[in-house]
């Protein structure tokens, strides 16, 4: 069990290999960084989970993805300001004994995501 997530770039029709990403711990506006780390050529965390079953605890927690980086990175030409710069995702974990992984699909101009399995 623990936390995840996995980035698919759905400009590219690949996995967001090369994002940056960071995980908060979250209490109420006070967020506290717990890990740094980019994507793997898989879209995913090179270490595996996020957080293992041990270190995920009840709580709030907030992903931030670095997307206009990204796709600057890929040479995309990206209007300025950015529609897009980050990505933050505030989520919550009810059941620390379960998994929750956390998808991001995204693209310059929109993204998705949901509490996948």
């Amino acid at each position: 069990m623990g936390l995840s997530t996995h980035v698919l770039d759905t400009m590219h029709g690949t996995p967001a290999a090369g994002m940056a990403v960071r995980l908060y711990a979250t209490d109420g506006e006070a967020a506290q960084c717990i890990k740094e780390l980019v994507l793997n050529q898989d879209g995913r965390n090179p270490d595996g989970l996020l957080l293992d079953g041990a270190g995920l605890k009840r709580g709030t927690y907030r992903l931030v993805f670095e997307v206009a980086a990204y796709f600057k990175a890929r040479a995309v030409v990206l209007p300025e300001p950015n529609f897009l710069d980050r990505v933050i995702l505030d989520f919550g974990v009810a059941d620390a004994s379960a998994h929750y992984h956390v998808p991001l699909l995204v693209s310059p101009w929109s993204y998705s995501t949901y509490r996948g399995s």
